[in-house]
């Protein structure tokens, strides 16, 4: 019979702590190597940290919303990275961000974000799709870039 204990633990979280000797002190390389296994922080690995650390949930909480590095929801399956940069806004990329934004909001499947340069300057809009570079986006570009990776 399992235990409630053992569904709201998390084996990799532990094993990660035990290799830092489940030092408090380890809690930041400790964090990074439960997401870079998951992709995330679940309330599940952060239990199990604050746990096996003997550190409060509310301190492992604090460390993990005060760095951006850390990310406490499942990645989405696709990222859209929208240029920010001088030269994207000179051609629109300022009008573009909200549109982009509105038209995946509520779509998990699918994460914008915006950054500050992807080195496309002479082609902007730019855009990045996972790890493929786009210029000259629209709105209805990026549709349907992303509609068919979910073809894919």
């Amino acid at each position: 019979m399992t235990k409630l204990i053992d569904k709201l633990d998390h084996p990799g979280a532990r094993e990660i702590c035990a290799a830092h000797k489940n030092k408090p002190d380890a809690l930041l390389e400790v964090l990074h190597g439960v997401q870079a296994a998951d992709g995330y922080l679940s309330d599940a690995a952060l239990r199990t940290v604050a746990d096996a650390l003997n550190i409060s949930r509310a301190e492992i909480h604090g460390v993990a919303s005060f760095y951006h590095d850390y990310h406490r929801k499942a990645p989405a399956k696709h990222i859209v990275r929208l240029c920010r940069a001088e030269a994207c806004q000179a051609v629109g990329s300022e009008e573009l961000a909200p549109k982009v934004e509105e038209m995946f909001n509520g779509n998990d499947d699918v994460a914008v974000t915006t950054v500050y340069c992807l080195g496309n300057c002479a082609l902007g809009p730019a855009a990045m799709v996972d790890a493929e570079l786009h210029a000259r986006v629209t709105p209805e570009k990026l549709k349907e870039i992303v509609a068919r990776l979910g073809d894919a």
